[in-house]
Protein backbone atom coordinates (compact mmCIF):
# COMPACT_ATOMS: atom_id res chain seq x y z
CA UNK A 1 0.00 0.00 0.00
CA UNK A 2 1.18 3.83 -0.72
CA UNK A 3 0.34 4.48 2.76
CA UNK A 4 0.76 2.77 6.42
CA UNK A 5 0.81 3.10 10.13
CA UNK A 6 3.02 -0.05 12.15
CA UNK A 7 3.99 -0.34 15.36
CA UNK A 8 7.51 -1.00 15.56
CA UNK A 9 11.21 0.54 16.18
CA UNK A 10 11.81 2.91 13.05
CA UNK A 11 15.31 1.70 13.32
CA UNK A 12 14.28 -2.08 12.29
CA UNK A 13 11.91 -0.82 9.64
CA UNK A 14 12.99 -2.07 6.34
CA UNK A 15 12.61 0.80 3.71
CA UNK A 16 14.56 2.72 1.28
CA UNK A 17 14.86 5.90 3.52
CA UNK A 18 14.61 6.18 7.48
CA UNK A 19 13.41 9.96 8.54
CA UNK A 20 15.62 10.82 11.79
CA UNK A 21 14.78 13.29 14.15
CA UNK A 22 17.71 15.38 14.18
CA UNK A 23 19.57 17.50 16.15
CA UNK A 24 20.07 20.89 14.33
CA UNK A 25 23.66 21.22 15.21
CA UNK A 26 26.09 17.85 14.61
CA UNK A 27 25.26 16.24 17.49
CA UNK A 28 23.37 13.12 19.07
CA UNK A 29 20.64 14.21 20.25
CA UNK A 30 17.92 12.20 22.44
CA UNK A 31 14.90 9.76 22.01
CA UNK A 32 14.93 8.77 18.38
CA UNK A 33 18.27 10.44 17.07
CA UNK A 34 19.85 8.22 19.65
CA UNK A 35 18.56 4.83 18.28
CA UNK A 36 19.11 6.15 15.06
CA UNK A 37 22.71 6.46 15.28
CA UNK A 38 23.26 3.54 17.56
CA UNK A 39 21.68 1.25 15.29
CA UNK A 40 22.99 2.55 12.17
CA UNK A 41 26.90 2.88 13.37
CA UNK A 42 27.88 6.10 15.70
CA UNK A 43 31.04 6.95 13.85
CA UNK A 44 30.04 6.75 10.69
CA UNK A 45 27.16 8.31 10.72
CA UNK A 46 28.53 11.38 13.07
CA UNK A 47 30.99 11.91 10.63
CA UNK A 48 28.75 12.45 7.87
CA UNK A 49 26.56 14.16 9.70
CA UNK A 50 29.52 16.68 11.01
CA UNK A 51 30.32 17.20 7.16
CA UNK A 52 26.88 18.39 6.77
CA UNK A 53 27.02 21.43 9.47
CA UNK A 54 23.65 22.82 10.92
CA UNK A 55 20.19 22.32 9.63
CA UNK A 56 18.08 24.28 10.08
CA UNK A 57 14.16 23.63 11.86
CA UNK A 58 11.86 22.57 9.02
CA UNK A 59 15.04 21.53 6.94
CA UNK A 60 15.70 18.28 5.85
CA UNK A 61 19.63 17.08 5.14
CA UNK A 62 20.59 13.22 3.95
CA UNK A 63 23.87 10.92 4.58
CA UNK A 64 24.32 7.02 4.19
CA UNK A 65 22.18 4.11 6.14
CA UNK A 66 25.51 2.23 7.34
CA UNK A 67 24.00 -0.76 9.14
CA UNK A 68 20.71 0.23 8.93
CA UNK A 69 18.22 -1.69 6.20
CA UNK A 70 18.16 1.19 4.44
CA UNK A 71 19.79 3.25 1.49
CA UNK A 72 19.74 6.71 2.98
CA UNK A 73 19.18 8.38 6.49
CA UNK A 74 16.78 11.99 5.81
CA UNK A 75 17.76 14.19 8.86
CA UNK A 76 15.13 16.82 9.35
CA UNK A 77 14.86 19.20 12.59
CA UNK A 78 11.54 19.43 14.26
CA UNK A 79 9.88 22.27 16.09
CA UNK A 80 10.28 22.69 20.42
CA UNK A 81 7.14 23.76 20.78
CA UNK A 82 6.47 26.64 22.65
CA UNK A 83 2.52 27.33 22.88
CA UNK A 84 2.19 27.28 19.21
CA UNK A 85 2.28 31.20 18.35
CA UNK A 86 5.94 30.47 16.77
CA UNK A 87 5.56 29.29 13.48
CA UNK A 88 5.90 25.14 14.79
CA UNK A 89 3.10 24.16 13.01
CA UNK A 90 4.79 25.75 9.48
CA UNK A 91 8.14 23.85 10.10
CA UNK A 92 6.85 21.03 11.44
CA UNK A 93 5.02 20.72 7.62
CA UNK A 94 8.17 21.61 6.69
CA UNK A 95 9.61 18.99 7.87
CA UNK A 96 7.76 16.47 5.96
CA UNK A 97 7.22 18.66 3.04
CA UNK A 98 10.88 18.76 2.53
CA UNK A 99 11.90 14.88 3.54
CA UNK A 100 9.55 13.50 1.01
CA UNK A 101 10.97 16.27 -1.84
CA UNK A 102 14.61 14.78 -0.77
CA UNK A 103 13.44 11.20 -0.98
CA UNK A 104 12.02 12.00 -4.34
CA UNK A 105 15.19 13.09 -5.07
CA UNK A 106 16.70 10.14 -3.97
CA UNK A 107 14.92 7.90 -6.28
CA UNK A 108 13.40 6.03 -3.27
CA UNK A 109 10.45 4.02 -3.29
CA UNK A 110 9.86 4.00 0.03
CA UNK A 111 10.05 6.26 3.16
CA UNK A 112 9.72 5.51 7.03
CA UNK A 113 8.65 8.48 9.22
CA UNK A 114 8.81 8.57 12.81
CA UNK A 115 6.03 11.07 14.45
CA UNK A 116 8.55 13.91 14.22
CA UNK A 117 8.73 16.63 17.37
CA UNK A 118 6.02 14.58 19.59
CA UNK A 119 8.63 13.31 21.93
CA UNK A 120 11.32 15.49 23.95
CA UNK A 121 9.93 18.76 21.60
CA UNK A 122 6.62 18.32 22.91
CA UNK A 123 4.91 19.08 19.85
CA UNK A 124 0.92 18.23 20.56
CA UNK A 125 0.10 14.52 19.18
CA UNK A 126 -3.09 15.45 17.80
CA UNK A 127 -2.02 18.41 15.95
CA UNK A 128 1.17 16.27 14.58
CA UNK A 129 -1.03 13.48 13.58
CA UNK A 130 -2.71 16.34 11.55
CA UNK A 131 0.00 17.62 9.71
CA UNK A 132 1.67 14.23 9.21
CA UNK A 133 -1.40 13.03 7.52
CA UNK A 134 -1.72 16.09 5.74
CA UNK A 135 1.74 16.48 4.01
CA UNK A 136 1.88 12.63 3.22
CA UNK A 137 -1.89 12.64 1.69
CA UNK A 138 -0.74 15.70 -0.46
CA UNK A 139 2.19 14.02 -1.39
CA UNK A 140 0.93 10.68 -2.89
CA UNK A 141 -1.39 12.62 -4.52
CA UNK A 142 0.74 13.47 -7.11
CA UNK A 143 4.27 11.16 -6.61
CA UNK A 144 4.31 7.49 -6.54
CA UNK A 145 6.05 5.97 -3.30
CA UNK A 146 5.31 3.55 0.10
CA UNK A 147 4.99 5.75 3.09
CA UNK A 148 5.03 4.46 6.06
CA UNK A 149 4.19 6.19 9.19
CA UNK A 150 5.78 4.17 11.97
CA UNK A 151 5.13 4.66 16.13
CA UNK A 152 5.99 2.71 19.30
CA UNK A 153 2.48 2.01 20.41
CA UNK A 154 -1.54 3.48 20.21
CA UNK A 155 -0.71 5.62 22.78
CA UNK A 156 2.06 7.96 20.17
CA UNK A 157 -1.41 8.36 17.77
CA UNK A 158 -4.09 10.90 19.71
CA UNK A 159 -6.96 12.14 17.42
CA UNK A 160 -8.97 15.60 18.38
CA UNK A 161 -11.01 15.55 21.99
CA UNK A 162 -13.83 16.08 18.99
CA UNK A 163 -13.69 13.05 17.41
CA UNK A 164 -12.22 10.65 19.56
CA UNK A 165 -15.02 11.61 21.72
CA UNK A 166 -17.87 10.94 19.11
CA UNK A 167 -16.12 7.74 17.56
CA UNK A 168 -16.66 5.98 21.38
CA UNK A 169 -20.18 7.21 21.46
CA UNK A 170 -20.85 6.08 18.01
CA UNK A 171 -19.09 2.31 18.75
CA UNK A 172 -20.35 2.31 22.52
CA UNK A 173 -23.78 2.92 21.74
CA UNK A 174 -25.02 -0.88 20.98
CA UNK A 175 -28.69 0.20 20.38
CA UNK A 176 -28.10 2.88 17.88
CA UNK A 177 -25.13 1.52 16.16
CA UNK A 178 -27.31 -2.26 15.37
CA UNK A 179 -30.34 -0.11 14.33
CA UNK A 180 -28.07 1.66 11.96
CA UNK A 181 -26.27 -1.18 10.26
CA UNK A 182 -29.63 -3.50 9.98
CA UNK A 183 -30.93 -0.68 7.57
CA UNK A 184 -28.36 -0.23 5.77
CA UNK A 185 -28.23 -4.04 5.31
CA UNK A 186 -31.86 -3.67 4.15
CA UNK A 187 -30.81 -1.90 0.90
CA UNK A 188 -29.52 -5.65 -0.45
CA UNK A 189 -33.49 -6.82 0.15
CA UNK A 190 -34.50 -3.72 -1.28
CA UNK A 191 -32.83 -3.79 -4.02
CA UNK A 192 -34.32 -7.47 -5.25
CA UNK A 193 -38.33 -6.23 -4.76
CA UNK A 194 -40.26 -4.94 -7.48
CA UNK A 195 -41.59 -1.25 -6.65
CA UNK A 196 -45.33 0.41 -7.44
CA UNK A 197 -45.67 3.41 -9.00
CA UNK A 198 -45.77 5.16 -5.40
CA UNK A 199 -42.74 3.27 -4.46
CA UNK A 200 -44.43 1.05 -2.19
CA UNK A 201 -42.82 -2.88 -2.34
CA UNK A 202 -45.07 -5.10 -3.73
CA UNK A 203 -44.12 -8.96 -4.81
CA UNK A 204 -40.60 -9.88 -4.35
CA UNK A 205 -38.61 -11.24 -7.70
CA UNK A 206 -37.77 -14.16 -6.19
CA UNK A 207 -41.38 -15.10 -5.95
CA UNK A 208 -42.30 -14.27 -9.47
CA UNK A 209 -39.22 -15.95 -11.26
CA UNK A 210 -37.80 -19.48 -12.14
CA UNK A 211 -34.41 -20.41 -11.97
CA UNK A 212 -33.72 -19.56 -15.78
CA UNK A 213 -35.79 -16.07 -15.32
CA UNK A 214 -33.23 -15.72 -12.26
CA UNK A 215 -29.60 -16.28 -13.85
CA UNK A 216 -30.58 -14.37 -16.90
CA UNK A 217 -31.35 -11.20 -14.74
CA UNK A 218 -27.85 -11.18 -13.00
CA UNK A 219 -26.92 -6.97 -11.92
CA UNK A 220 -24.06 -5.45 -12.35
CA UNK A 221 -21.16 -6.87 -10.42
CA UNK A 222 -18.86 -5.45 -8.38
CA UNK A 223 -16.51 -3.87 -11.11
CA UNK A 224 -19.31 -2.91 -13.78
CA UNK A 225 -20.76 -0.60 -10.59
CA UNK A 226 -17.71 0.34 -9.51
CA UNK A 227 -16.70 1.65 -13.06
CA UNK A 228 -19.88 3.56 -13.59
CA UNK A 229 -19.72 5.01 -10.47
CA UNK A 230 -16.29 6.34 -11.75
CA UNK A 231 -17.76 7.61 -14.71
CA UNK A 232 -20.90 9.54 -13.02
CA UNK A 233 -18.46 11.19 -10.59
CA UNK A 234 -16.41 12.54 -13.62
CA UNK A 235 -13.20 10.74 -11.73
CA UNK A 236 -10.29 9.27 -13.52
CA UNK A 237 -8.39 5.53 -12.41
CA UNK A 238 -5.63 7.59 -10.94
CA UNK A 239 -7.53 9.99 -8.80
CA UNK A 240 -9.58 6.88 -7.54
CA UNK A 241 -6.49 4.65 -6.36
CA UNK A 242 -4.46 7.43 -4.88
CA UNK A 243 -7.53 8.11 -2.78
CA UNK A 244 -8.35 4.72 -1.75
CA UNK A 245 -4.58 4.23 -1.14
CA UNK A 246 -4.23 1.36 -3.42
CA UNK A 247 -1.96 0.53 -6.05
CA UNK A 248 -1.55 1.61 -9.49
CA UNK A 249 -1.50 -2.45 -9.99
CA UNK A 250 -4.37 -3.37 -8.01
CA UNK A 251 -6.49 -1.19 -9.88
CA UNK A 252 -5.31 -2.34 -12.88
CA UNK A 253 -6.41 -5.72 -11.68
CA UNK A 254 -9.72 -4.51 -11.21
CA UNK A 255 -10.55 -2.56 -14.30
CA UNK A 256 -9.11 -5.58 -16.71
CA UNK A 257 -11.64 -8.64 -14.52
CA UNK A 258 -15.22 -8.20 -14.66
CA UNK A 259 -15.64 -10.62 -11.70
CA UNK A 260 -13.31 -8.97 -9.78
CA UNK A 261 -13.76 -10.41 -6.28
CA UNK A 262 -12.07 -7.46 -3.85
CA UNK A 263 -11.19 -8.45 -0.21
CA UNK A 264 -13.20 -6.10 2.40
CA UNK A 265 -10.95 -3.71 2.81
CA UNK A 266 -10.04 -2.96 -1.00
CA UNK A 267 -14.16 -2.89 -1.52
CA UNK A 268 -14.27 0.09 1.77
CA UNK A 269 -10.94 1.49 0.54
CA UNK A 270 -13.02 2.35 -3.51
CA UNK A 271 -16.52 3.50 -1.40
CA UNK A 272 -13.82 5.86 0.53
CA UNK A 273 -12.34 7.04 -2.74
CA UNK A 274 -15.72 7.39 -4.23
CA UNK A 275 -17.23 9.22 -1.17
CA UNK A 276 -20.55 6.89 -1.31
CA UNK A 277 -22.97 7.24 1.11
CA UNK A 278 -23.50 4.24 3.18
CA UNK A 279 -26.63 2.94 1.22
CA UNK A 280 -24.59 3.35 -1.67
CA UNK A 281 -21.46 1.80 0.07
CA UNK A 282 -23.82 -1.00 1.38
CA UNK A 283 -24.97 -1.21 -2.42
CA UNK A 284 -21.83 -1.79 -3.65
CA UNK A 285 -20.33 -3.83 -1.33
CA UNK A 286 -22.99 -6.71 -1.89
CA UNK A 287 -21.76 -6.94 -5.17
CA UNK A 288 -19.21 -8.65 -3.73
CA UNK A 289 -21.34 -10.61 -1.15
CA UNK A 290 -19.89 -8.01 1.63
CA UNK A 291 -21.85 -7.45 4.05
CA UNK A 292 -21.73 -4.70 7.45
CA UNK A 293 -21.89 -6.72 10.70
CA UNK A 294 -23.31 -5.00 13.88
CA UNK A 295 -20.49 -6.81 15.82
CA UNK A 296 -17.56 -5.26 14.34
CA UNK A 297 -15.94 -2.36 15.28
CA UNK A 298 -13.43 -1.85 12.47
CA UNK A 299 -17.03 -1.27 10.27
CA UNK A 300 -18.67 0.97 12.84
CA UNK A 301 -15.40 3.21 12.72
CA UNK A 302 -15.76 3.55 8.93
CA UNK A 303 -19.53 4.29 8.88
CA UNK A 304 -18.87 6.86 11.48
CA UNK A 305 -16.65 8.90 9.13
CA UNK A 306 -18.50 8.17 6.07
CA UNK A 307 -21.71 9.67 8.34
CA UNK A 308 -19.85 12.56 8.83
CA UNK A 309 -18.81 13.07 5.14
CA UNK A 310 -15.15 12.54 6.03
CA UNK A 311 -13.35 10.82 3.44
CA UNK A 312 -9.95 10.99 4.32
CA UNK A 313 -8.57 7.81 4.26
CA UNK A 314 -5.33 8.00 5.91
CA UNK A 315 -7.52 10.04 8.80
CA UNK A 316 -9.72 7.13 9.16
CA UNK A 317 -6.49 4.66 9.56
CA UNK A 318 -5.09 6.45 11.67
CA UNK A 319 -8.95 6.32 13.96
CA UNK A 320 -8.49 2.29 13.54
CA UNK A 321 -5.08 2.09 14.05
CA UNK A 322 -5.86 4.03 17.37
CA UNK A 323 -8.68 1.32 18.74
CA UNK A 324 -6.61 -1.53 17.88
CA UNK A 325 -8.23 -2.10 14.40
CA UNK A 326 -6.72 -3.58 11.39
CA UNK A 327 -6.53 -0.18 9.56
CA UNK A 328 -7.69 -0.43 5.61
CA UNK A 329 -4.36 0.34 4.33
CA UNK A 330 -2.30 -2.19 5.76
CA UNK A 331 -3.08 -5.07 8.53
CA UNK A 332 -0.40 -4.74 11.53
Amino acid sequence: MPFRIIRNDITKVKADVIVNTANPRPVIGGGTDTAVYNAAGKEQLLAQRRAIGDIAPGGAAFTDAFSLNAKYIIHTVGPSWEGGDKGERNVLHSCYEKSLALAEKLKARSIAFPMIATGTYGFPKDEALNIALSEIGKFLLVHEMDVTLVVFDRKALELSEEIAGEIEQFVDDSAHRDLVLSEYNKEDLRRNRRYSSNGSASVSLWETRDLDQLLGSTSETFQQKLLKLIDERGLDDVTVYKRANISKQVFSKIRSNPAYRPSKRTAFALSIALQLSVPEMVDLLSRAEIALSPSSDFDRIVIYFIEKKRYDIFEIDAALFKYGQPTIGNYE
